[in-house]
């Protein structure tokens, strides 16, 4: 999926963003053959995403997600580390919509209290990897030479090592903990982040208001930040979108491996884990949290590849 991003990033045109802005404002009040004003562009944009309703699920999977992490008790009102004995491993039910797990405590409600963990982690992953990658591949592609060499064999070797090995190498020197396994897992998605931001680096360094820039005598981090970075953002927007997905995936094993918080800490994946020994007795207690994450990383990877048809269509 990185190699896709890198090669659709490559073949844009080298158009001025001025002109590009200027056509999509014509477009969007320029009027019909009858002489009456054309139908806005947000409107057409917001027909063109509800016709899609694989993108509208996809997108009320995460706003539901986000929701449990910001206002749980508005979802459940089982309190997530207490449990009753008593109610120990019943099957889901109209009082129990997970069920419960071996100490009688409520699985939905250990769900949604979990996302705010499992999603500020992932946010956390996410952030180090944009902030970190898209630098190093911005300073790769504009400045070029031995830095570009220096830069990207690094992040060769980087990309040699599987992300989930140089994750658990990372947490051997971090410790445990959620906020170090989401550092680890950011680290490691810092390669991808920038080859893909070096690729529209290049491509958009050789445009020709990037050119003219450089002819007037603007200085060279004015043409960076003003010029190249904007201009690049939108590939690695997208490729964030996918990472968000990875990164919730690589959290989940880690924390299923017992690198996470220690219980009684409702992680996703340490749900799982919990329910691992009785998953003869009691499926939900693992299909259930599996089920939610590989829908948030399912939506995930439904936004980013939509991310990248709009970046497609906008060259």
């Amino acid at each position: 999926m990185t190699q896709q991003l890198v090669r659709e990033t490559t073949s844009g045109n080298t158009a001025s963003p001025e002109g590009k802005l200027a056509g999509s404002a014509i477009s969007d009040s320029a009027p019909t053959a009858s002489g009456q004003a054309s139908v806005p562009g947000w409107v057409i944009r917001i027909r063109h995403v509800f016709g899609k309703p694989g993108l509208v699920l996809s997108v009320a999977v995460l706003v539901l997600v986000v929701l449990w992490a910001l206002i749980p008790a508005a979802f459940t009102h089982w309190p997530p580390d207490t449990g009753v004995p008593a109610d120990r491993l019943r099957p889901p039910s109209a009082e129990h919509w997970f069920g419960t797990d071996s100490l009688g405590r409520d699985l939905f409600s250990r769900v949604v209290h979990g996302s705010a963990t499992s999603l500020a982690a992932t946010a956390v992953a996410v952030a180090v990897g944009l902030v970190a990658g898209s630098a190093l591949g911005l300073l790769a592609g504009s400045i070029r030479g031995w830095v570009d060499d220096a830069i990207m064999r690094v992040m060769d070797v980087l990309l040699a090592i599987p992300s989930l090995l140089l994750s658990l190498a990372l947490i051997t020197v971090l410790g445990f903990g959620t906020i170090n396994i989401a550092i680890a897992v950011g680290v490691a998605s810092v390669a991808n982040f920038a080859r893909i931001m070096r690729a529209e680096a290049l491509r958009v360094s050789t445009a020709v208001y990037v050119e003219a820039a450089r002819s007037s005598g603007v200085r060279w981090h004015s043409i960076l930040l003003r010029h190249i970075l904007p201009n690049a953002a939108g590939p690695v927007l997208a490729l964030s979108a996918l990472e968000f997905g990875m990164a919730v995936l690589s959290i989940s094993s880690l924390s299923f491996l017992g690198f996470g918080a220690p219980p009684p800490a409702a992680e996703w994946g340490s749900l799982v884990a919990g329910g691992r020994d009785y998953l003869v007795a009691a499926w939900w207690l693992v299909t259930l949290p599996g089920v939610v994450i590989a829908a948030v990383v399912l939506s995930t990877n439904r936004i980013s590849h939509a991310f990248q048809d709009a970046e497609r269509n906008r060259r």
